[in-house]
């Protein structure tokens, strides 16, 4: 339990962050789910416009200190393989 004021507003800052970055994480879950039902499918129109979709919540969580650059990129360079792999066959 916090003592000081400083700490008691520091556990509801973390509280507060926590809650943010575990929703920003859920719309990344979300939407490169619907990518990947859209890949299973095999239906290359509806996996291009939800990739765009994720990729740009990725960048956006990117943009934040939720997640590193770095994994977003490498995230949208998966999902762009598997968009170019389904729309080769």
């Amino acid at each position: 339990m916090p003592n000081t004021e400083s700490a008691k507003k520091r556990v509801k800052q973390s509280a507060e962050r926590n809650a943010r970055n575990l929703w920003r994480k859920r719309r990344v879950k979300n939407d490169t789910g619907e990518f990947l039902k859209a890949v299973i499918a095999g239906d290359p129109v509806a996996a291009e416009k939800e990739m765009r979709k994720a990729a740009r919540t990725l960048d956006k969580v990117a943009a934040t200190s939720t997640m590193h650059k770095n994994t977003a990129a490498r995230r949208k360079s998966r999902m762009a393989a598997k968009l170019a792999g389904l729309q080769k066959k």
